[in-house]
């Protein structure tokens, strides 16, 4: 949950510009670095909702959450370099106050030095046959094991660790072999064409080609490893001393901000393009409709990325060996500038390609709609929200709840019968964009209580009396539904206005953030990255809050998450939960559920699918949990002949359908009939819709509300 940092709080931060402006301007790197950590520390401690005491027990936190950051699976360092480095343990407050950063270089530096030895180790274990043979196992449960205690013992776990990858490695490639083989024998069964290349090869052969994948895998991890800047490393170093505060403060590079804009924005500037990485060379993914790279008409998907030139005036840079993300803030820019690639095409002609950047959208972002029509032949408007984006910057820019209301309206336009608003996976965006979503519901009143450090409570209220649909109304939710997420949720069940299906209960993050640019405070015209910091707690108009416990769903169904560990409740440094006094609000029906939920768990008693969910749920949950696993190719290939028996048994929820009917708006349809790619991305969202088994449930529940 995100909010703009109003100037009537400014007031606060005079104790903090005190401290902060005595900074000159940083000369170097390490001065910048040392100015960032007292300008975090001071921040945290004056501005936080809940601010710890920076002392030995903080410091003794923020060493632990480190170390399970940089090698949480214990696979880089040794037993040796944990004792050296033990002797910082109770010292790290006293390196944020006094922006020491003796312990930053001493653990990033030999970090690099052990990948560096580890990746001449792996090379080694290569260059001798590898004995599958042996009757080992590997420990996969990282809180189980130890650092080694030498290298001669950190080599004896990464051969461990190499084998373990090529038995995945040939069990994939069995299974790509079977899956080739169906679709042949499916293709010759019907007499269609067959385009299937089927080549069965031997187990010697699957161990060399998979011994060669996994030697190019971990060989192009390494380099990619060693190529992260040493900014990206004080990152997270950074967010170890803030996460310990809670999980949502986060310290933002400058790169890391403009990212996170982009994402919450929904667009960004550039060409449209997705950019992959694969053994050392960028390609180009799939192109973005209507964008600069789609529009050109001489790039193409899979294309090999040679040389990327940002400016006119710059000398084009080698883009072999560079990573995804240092191409894609190549290619990024200011918009109506050019940029110019050079590429190798699939018939391996090089082309250069001058292209101009745009403001492309991400339309994954944004809420889409679809109608379903069931048996009975009624119509059921269904909304997908992936977040509750806002663009803060551009009063033109799009924003959730618009969205939202040109949904509705295109769905009231098909005479549909009730809405269903899906939630599921949404982890939230703007706090005001709940309020404004929620004027497309129902009049105005407050829908969402927020309580800073200081115990003030501010009530916040949609003041429009103008809702666009008052009919039927479901929202779904899942353990990934999140900040905005609840609240929506929270507030569609006090006000009594709808019914709220799904997991248990939703993810639990009951806290608000904002970004603090740190560079405000310091006396330097240089860019030294922002801190995203909790500052307040929200609280649903009855008083509860969501933080850790979430919203209750109405109707429960277990889904996947439901057995994993996902939510705020499960993390350490997770805010309490607590409740104040409810807000006056007047509820505007009392629902009656009971029948509803009584016939809902009914269905689901009887519902064979859903009980064969739950099973998978659970024999994946135990999956995971398992500390250890056979590296001995014979016991290996036993135990998963074991886990492909079991698959079978649930391979029938990958053929489910839940038998309804899905319709697009007639401009989509229209659209869909010239442009290929739409329609492809369409289809396929129909196909996911097709499978979705609570939505199924969800269509059942709204079709019993009066």
């Amino acid at each position: 949950m995100f909010k703009k940092l109003k100037l009537n709080t400014v007031f606060l931060f005079l104790p903090l510009m005190s401290l902060m402006f005595c900074f000159n301007a940083p000369k170097n790197d390490d001065e910048k670095m040392s100015t960032i950590m007292v300008s975090v520390k001071n921040t945290l401690s004056y501005l936080h909702y809940s601010p710890k005491p920076i002392n030995d027990a903080y410091s003794k936190e923020v060493y632990k959450h480190y170390f399970e950051m940089v090698d949480p699976s214990k696979r880089y360092f040794l037993q040796t370099d944990m004792e050296e480095f033990s002797k910082h343990e109770t010292k790290l407050d006293d390196y944020i106050s006094n922006g020491d950063l003796v312990f930053f270089k001493l653990t990033t530096d030999r970090l690099l030095q052990r990948v560096d030895e580890i990746d001449v180790m792996t090379q080694n274990i290569f260059k001798s046959p590898i004995n599958l043979d042996a009757d080992e196992t590997i420990l996969l449960d990282a809180k189980k094991k130890s650092y080694a205690k030498d290298k001669n013992q950190l080599q004896a776990e990464w051969v461990k660790y190499v084998k373990y990858n090529i038995l995945q490695e040939m069990e994939s490639l069995e299974a790509k072999e079977k899956s080739q083989k169906e679709l042949k024998d499916s293709l010759q069964r019907n007499k269609l064409k067959d385009t299937v290349t089927l080549k069965i090869l031997t187990p010697e052969q699957k161990k060399i080609k998979a011994t060669e994948e996994v030697k190019d895998l971990l060989s192009d991890s390494f380099r990619r490893f060693k190529r992260v800047k040493r900014m990206e490393w004080f990152s997270r170093y950074m967010n170890a001393y803030t996460e310990v505060f809670d999980p949502h403060s986060n310290y933002f590079s400058p790169q890391d901000k403009d990212d996170f804009d982009t994402s919450f924005k929904g667009k960004i500037i550039g060409i449209g393009a997705i950019i992959q990485e694969k053994k050392g060379y960028l390609y180009l993914g799939a192109l973005s409709i209507g964008a600069p790279a789609w529009k050109s008409k001489q790039l193409s998907e899979g294309d090999k990325i040679l040389k990327i030139k940002a400016k006119p005036n710059e000398d084009a840079v080698n883009a072999v060996g560079l990573l995804s993300s240092e191409a894609v803030r190549l290619i990024r820019g200011e918009k109506g500038t050019p940029v110019t690639l050079t590429v190798q095409k699939k018939d391996q002609s090089i082309k250069e390609v001058t292209l101009i950047r745009e403001e492309v959208e991400i339309e994954d972002t944004f809420a889409k709609s679809i109608v379903i029509t069931t048996a009975d032949g009624k119509k059921w408007g269904f909304i997908n929200l992936p977040s509750f984006n806002a663009d803060f910057d551009d009063k033109k820019g799009r924003n959730a709840s618009d969205d939202i209301k040109n949904e509705i309206i295109k769905l009231k336009a098909q005479n549909i019968e009730g809405v269903i608003l899906d939630l599921r996976n949404n982890g939230g965006g703007s706090l005001t964009e709940v309020g404004d979503m929620m004027g497309l519901f129902m009049n105005a009143g407050p829908y969402v209580q927020v309580k800073e450090g200081s115990g003030k409570i501010n009530t916040l209220k949609n003041k429009y009396n103008a809702p666009i649909w008052t009919g039927p109304l479901v929202v779904m939710q899942n353990e990934l539904s999140a900040s905005a997420s609840e609240i929506f949720a929270g507030l569609i069940q006090d006000y009594g206005r709808g019914v709220v299906i799904g997991s248990p209960q939703s993810f639990g993050k009951g806290t608000v953030q904002t970004f603090i640019e740190l560079n405000r405070f310091l006396s330097s015209s240089d860019d030294f990255g922002a801190l995203k910091l909790t500052i307040q707690k929200f609280y649903r108009i009855s008083g509860e809050s969501t933080q850790r416990k979430g919203v209750v769903s109405d109707i429960q169904l277990k889904d996947f998450f439901t057995y994993a560990e996902v939510g705020e409740k499960y993390d350490d440094y997770a805010l309490a939960w607590d409740k104040i006094a409810p807000t006056q609000y007047t509820k505007l029906s009392t629902l009656d559920l009971s029948k509803i939920e009584q016939n809902s768990k009914a269905r689901m008693a009887n519902n064979k699918m859903y009980q064969l969910l739950q099973e998978s749920a659970e024999w994946k949950m135990k999956l995971d949990k398992e500390e250890s696993i056979t590296i001995n190719q014979t016991k290996f290939n036993e135990l998963m002949k074991a886990r492909k028996a079991q698959i079978e048994k649930f391979k029938a929820l990958d053929k489910f359908n839940n038998q309804l009917k899905f319709n697009f708006n007639p401009d989509e349809v229209q659209r869909m009939k010239t442009d290929d790619i739409f329609s492809k991305k369409k289809e396929n969202w129909k196909k996911i819709l097709q499978k979705d088994f609570y939505l199924q449930e969800a269509v059942n529940v709204i079709s019993e509300l009066k």
